[in-house]
């Protein structure tokens, strides 16, 4: 599936279906997906209820939003992408409305999107404004500046925070309490670049200006330290490499184990 519009007809039809079946849910359905006439309107909508407070109230924020989402149609693509992400790799994720209406990871990432678009307008100030209340709503604290692929998946999202000059490529999985940070208190290029198909598991920390290469794969509670060549599965602590991939994207498969990837060893710096 490629085009927003068939999302958007599925995410009505499935919202549809939700308030026959869940009647006391039927005006909370009705108001954030039914009446509205674009994804876009939803996801502005949505965003700005969850995140506003008594120095910016909703409608104010609505209009913000979906100033971002008109003006750059790349959002929305993104956002489309995003939504297929959950729908093709979360088993709890049977509908593509789901996450627009209580993921709060997807939350997360799309708020963090308007943010990006907020900080290159020069309007900077607005964006960390956002940023701190992202932060407080959903637990996931992305810097505005840091640069976002698409079919970005943050599974639950508690915990998880993103630094400054990070960069993330496509198709990328990450799990919750995820840190992508510095190592030190350098300032400038400081933060890590994750290539496209990277799962990245629970708890894990990847630390410093480093790269991880496309379809690799970071085990639970890992500290990476060092680059991460391609197509390589690295765990521990610090985390070392424990052989090659069996699959050729670990985010689509989400595999939390390291039976097929070909261990080398046991014991001793794992």
């Amino acid at each position: 599936m490629n085009h927003i519009s068939e999302i958007w007809q599925f995410i009505r039809e499935e919202t549809t279906q939700a308030a026959a079946t869940e009647p006391t849910l039927a005006s909370f359905l009705h108001l954030t997906v039914l009446r509205h006439k674009s994804l876009a309107s939803v996801l502005a909508f949505h965003l700005s209820s969850k995140l506003s407070n008594s120095v910016m109230d909703a409608r104010s924020l609505n209009e913000l939003f979906l100033e971002a989402l008109i003006d750059d149609a790349t959002i929305v693509d993104a956002v489309q992408a995003d939504i297929c992400a959950y729908y093709q790799r979360d088993p709890a994720c049977d509908q593509y409305c789901l996450p627009v209406l209580y993921f709060k990871g997807f939350h997360a990432i799309q708020a963090h999107r308007i943010n990006h678009w907020l900080w290159h307008h020069g309007r900077k100030t607005l964006a960390y404004f956002l940023q701190n209340r992202a932060s407080e709503v959903f637990g996931v604290d992305i810097h505005p500046a840091a640069r976002f692929g698409r079919g970005i998946m943050i599974d639950h999202g508690t915990g998880v925070v993103v630094g400054e000059t990070a960069v993330l490529g496509n198709d990328i999985s990450i799990l919750h309490g995820v840190t992508l940070g510095g190592s030190g208190k350098e300032s400038g290029d400081r933060h890590p670049k994750i290539g496209d198909g990277v799962m990245i598991g629970a708890n894990a920390s990847v630390l410093g200006n480093i790269r991880v290469g496309s379809c690799a794969k970071i085990g639970a509670g890992s500290v990476v330290v060092r680059d991460v060549d391609e197509f390589t599965t690295v765990v521990g602590v610090p985390a070392k490499a424990v052989g090659g991939l069996s699959v050729c994207k670990p985010a689509d498969e989400m595999n939390q184990d390291f039976i097929d990837d070909g261990f080398l060893y046991l014991g001793a710096g794992i």
